[in-house]
């Protein structure tokens, strides 16, 4: 009888390409796959339920409460027609003065869900339940938390029964250091929850280390390589023609989140300066309207160009256009400079170098394999100068390009999703005798 995994992830899962990769192969492994994530309002399209396999379904749950709607729909209709809103307050004064107690106290909690942080509280406390009750539903064998975001809900279904059941936890950022977790809150929260899990996965032998002298053992490490792409090498959407770049340009791309410590303002600064070519950003993020402004107030509209994000079954074809891609991560915290990037994997797999940073686990892949150049990411002059450089040696780019080729056979998620079985089926545990708590991990 095949073994069931209830998999948390804190996404729509809509580009997780990490989390698709894992949960297909589980499933294509014999794993029931059961993978719980929040659905987009902002989305009517996107379904609550998906059966992706045999063997793997998507659960969505509603991200807002129903009694959060309510109130939001209520407020945003009345703002836009006054006599409802009239009628409405009017109405609800009448409810006041027959019950002053108890129509006061819906009012201020009423105003405190829209206008307060305790709305973020409600929402993401009702997301958490919901998951929670949603993994109590079926008997399932194992839990795989995706991050600390879901490493309570992944604690509370595994360890709160009778029958205690197994706890992965796949922790794909450093916890403890990345941008927007400062709190330390968040250390406590992992160091607390740690002691309760059976396996832990890291993404690379960096983090691993790292996660060893902070807690006192070493996670398995399934690195995050892409699918190997089948699909003929000249197929491929037309950015030229779409972004009305002349055909003798050479497009210079990065693609990816459009975040704080991507080193992103640092390529645009940089763009000026390079001897040729049209730079273009394909995604989304908190910071693009911001990177969009500074182009225009540069005027530099010819040279740089911007696309939004692309759903990843399309972004080889988008990929393939390039002369080269762009890793350029800032040291602005340890997740940051461990990371190994899965867009540089990316961009290897369609045969496009890159201009990297010079950080541990991605220096070891350009230089190690011949498939581009590291350039210090936090200085502009740097950056120029690798793009540069590769413009003007046609022939150790052809290099470049034909060793990423090559090495695409080495880093696939093929090879990799090895790791991630062995896990899950050979793997033996024994239990490290740690100051206060009893961690199982992978030899």
């Amino acid at each position: 009888m095949s073994k069931k995994v209830c998999m948390f992830v804190w996404n729509h899962f809509t580009n997780d390409a990490r989390v698709l990769r894992e949960c297909t192969a589980l499933s294509e492994a014999g794993y029931e796959v059961d993978l719980l994530c929040i659905h987009d309002p902002k989305d009517p399209t996107l379904p609550k339920f998906e059966q992706r396999n045999e063997n793997f379904k998507v659960y969505r749950l509603k991200r807002y409460p129903i009694l959060l709607e309510m109130i939001q729909k209520i407020y945003k209709y009345s703002m836009h027609n006054k006599l409802f809103g009239a009628l409405f307050l009017c109405l609800w004064g009448l409810l006041i003065y027959a019950a002053p107690l108890i129509f006061s106290i819906l009012t201020v909690l009423a105003v405190l869900l829209l206008k307060t942080k305790l709305k973020v509280v409600w929402v993401r406390g009702s997301l958490i339940l919901g998951m929670i009750l949603k993994g109590y539903k079926k008997n399932y064998d194992i839990y795989h938390s995706n991050d600390l975001n879901t490493l309570q809900q992944g604690y509370i279904c595994s360890k709160w029964r009778i029958k205690r059941k197994t706890l992965i936890y796949d922790s794909h950022e450093v916890q403890t250091s990345r941008t927007g977790y400062h709190n330390p809150i968040y250390g406590k929260m992992e160091g607390f929850l740690i002691k309760k899990i059976d396996e832990m996965i890291v993404e690379n032998h960096t983090r691993a280390g790292y996660n060893e002298k902070l807690y006192g053992f070493y996670p398995n490490v399934v690195h995050n390589y892409p699918f190997t792409q089948t699909s003929e090498s000249d197929n491929k959407v037309d950015l030229h023609e779409i972004l009305n770049i002349p055909k003798s340009e050479k497009i210079l791309l990065y693609q990816g989140g459009v975040q704080t410590g991507r080193g992103l303002d640092k390529l645009i600064d940089a763009a000026p300066l390079f001897n040729e070519g049209v730079l273009v950003l394909i995604g989304d993020g908190k910071i693009k309207k911001e990177l969009q402004n500074k182009v225009n107030e540069l005027k530099l509209n010819d040279k740089i160009k911007f696309l939004p994000k692309v759903p990843l079954a399309e972004l080889p074809k988008y990929t393939r256009n390039a002369y080269l891609g762009f890793q350029v991560l800032n040291n602005v915290c340890f997740n940051h400079y461990s990371a190994s990037s899965n867009k540089l994997f990316e961009y290897m797999m369609a045969g496009v170098p890159v201009i990297a940073c010079d950080f541990p686990e991605i220096k070891r892949v350009v230089e190690g394999d011949g498939t581009g150049i590291c350039v210090d990411s936090h200085d502009s002059n740097s950056i120029a100068e690798g793009v540069n450089w590769l413009l003007a040696n046609p022939n150790e780019h052809g290099k470049m390009q034909k060793n990423a080729l090559e090495a695409s056979s080495k880093y696939n998620w093929e090879n990799e999703k090895k790791s991630l079985l062995d896990v899950y089926n050979n793997t033996k545990t024994e239990f490290y005798n740690l100051p206060g708590q009893n961690v199982t991990a992978v030899k």
